[in-house]
């Protein structure tokens, strides 16, 4: 089976302004611009995965035969969107790792786009270009991140190429006539793409992105759902995230948000195994077992997810509770004691910095810091190699040109300028090349189109050296 792109009118494809991809490890800029007939994704079908669904009737659910090699986490979000599932998998992720396991990653987005690659940062944050060249949601950079998993096309589904998958079958009558239906032609499409996990990692994670509830995100829910079924409980884990907000004003901690959010998931059959609460302050043992009464679950499953200034304490912080004990225990799972050192090594380097620098990024998509998340890390990976604390001053390439003002860039020991699309803005990146002779900065250089340019001062030049892979 081959399912190629090709745009309206046999045009091909071309970023727009609305669009915007941080290209890994200096991609080329020829990638901005897709080949006619390019293939937009591999078959869902390989010799792997007819293994795992044999034929079946039209209109019958498919029969999976899981090899028993892989176990899958599940992780669902409620209350509202942004409380930071991709992170959460991410450090359930390293945990394992830090345990001796191999670990891989999957991301389901409800929105109809067959991928993020035209999408609007300013809704969607940045696209991470993973080494296949696919086009990808930006927590697949934070897989990549956290742990030694190589993210590619397979580890990023979103409901518009599921969808697509499912009507050019039915184009071409693979459905033998049947009426094409959410279930359990779309729901089965999903199950084919989450087995192609089955088999490449001791443990393989699976988030489901948005909220529960989302009329869009339905088919998914139901999806896992029917794969507890297929799976067997030893072989699969549900997860769900939630909020416990803090209400200041009262002084306490609000428990009913969570207790809705389950109450939602049970109405869409999944019972979740654990819960990990976001919150402001840490819960204590009264708070946890009135959420585990009302929510059916054990006291000992729920956890504690408090806010963190720095993203990378949140694999401690969840160590700490006992998270990852809990996990391998209900997965039926034996390793040996965690390695956590690394970690520790780490948040004490972030905390304690012997010096510091101060970079600015003139880009067109500021006012969204994570439309540039792969460049912000990479740059704060940098200064952590050197011991040095980066400072990042996010100035609008938009004001730069209108105002003709150099006063924003002052101070700062660098410049970088992310690439970006059209020319909204262009002006205002050429614009810091004349900041020699005003500044403290002794180079500079200009970004057009996809190319990433790094201005250093001798301040910033250590970070240089670390040679940084921009991700």
């Amino acid at each position: 089976m081959q399912e190629v792109y090709s745009s309206v009118q046999n045009k091909s494809f071309v970023c727009t302004d609305g669009a915007i991809a941080v290209y890994r490890r200096s991609l080329s800029s020829q990638r901005c611009q897709r080949p006619p007939n390019r293939v937009l994704f591999p078959p869902i079908a390989d010799s792997r995965i007819r293994r795992l669904f044999p034929n079946r009737q039209p209109g019958t659910a498919m029969d999976i035969q899981p090899s028993k090699k892989t176990k899958f986490i599940f992780i669902t979000g409620g209350v509202l969107s942004s409380l930071g599932k991709g992170l959460a998998a991410a450090s359930i992720g390293a945990l394992l790792e830090s345990r001796g396991m191999t670990v891989t990653f999957q991301k389901l987005d409800p929105y109809i786009n067959v991928d993020p690659g035209t999408m609007n940062p300013f809704q969607h944050g940045e696209v991470y270009v993973t080494d296949d060249g696919a086009e990808t949601d930006l927590d697949m950079g934070h897989y990549e991140r956290y742990t030694n998993a190589i993210m590619g096309r397979i580890n990023n589904y979103t409901s518009g190429r599921i969808y697509y998958s499912v009507i050019m079958k039915e184009r071409r009558g693979e459905y033998l006539g049947g009426t094409v239906q959410m279930i359990p032609h779309i729901t089965d499409e999903i199950k084919r793409a989450v087995m192609q996990l089955d088999g490449m990692a001791d443990v393989a994670i699976v988030e489901i992105g948005g909220t529960v509830g989302d009329i869009e995100g339905l088919p998914f829910i139901e999806a896992i759902r029917q794969l507890r079924g297929n799976l067997s409980r030893d072989y699969s884990l549900f997860i769900h995230l939630t909020l416990v907000p803090f209400i200041k004003t009262a002084g306490e901690i609000k428990t009913k948000p969570t207790q809705h959010s389950v109450k939602e998931l049970l109405a869409s059959g999944i019972q979740p195994d654990i819960l990990i609460c976001r919150t402001e302050t840490p819960l204590d043992a009264g708070v946890k077992k009135k959420i585990a009464l009302f929510c059916n679950i054990e006291a000992e499953a729920v956890f504690t997810a408090v806010d963190v200034d720095n993203i990378y304490e949140l694999p401690l912080r969840l160590h700490e509770e006992g998270a990852d004990h809990r996990i391998l225990q209900k997965l039926g799972i034996w390793t040996g004691a965690p390695n956590i050192r690394p970690w520790q090594d780490l948040v004490a380097r972030s905390n304690n910095p012997s010096r510091s620098v101060i970079i600015g990024i003139t880009g067109k998509y500021v006012e969204l810091k994570e439309a540039y998340k792969s460049l912000h890390e990479a740059l704060m990976h940098g200064g952590l190699a050197c011991n040095a604390k980066v400072e990042l001053r996010y100035i609008a390439a938009d004001d730069l040109e209108s105002s003709g003002s150099m006063d924003e860039l002052q101070g700062c020991d660098g410049i970088l300028v992310p690439g970006g699309f059209g020319s909204r803005g262009t002006e205002g990146k050429i614009r810091p090349s004349v900041m020699p002779e005003k500044t403290k900065c002794r180079s500079s250089a200009s970004a057009l189109e996809c190319s990433w340019r790094w201005w250093n001062s001798p301040a910033a030049l250590p970070v240089w050296k670390a040679r940084i892979l921009w991700s």
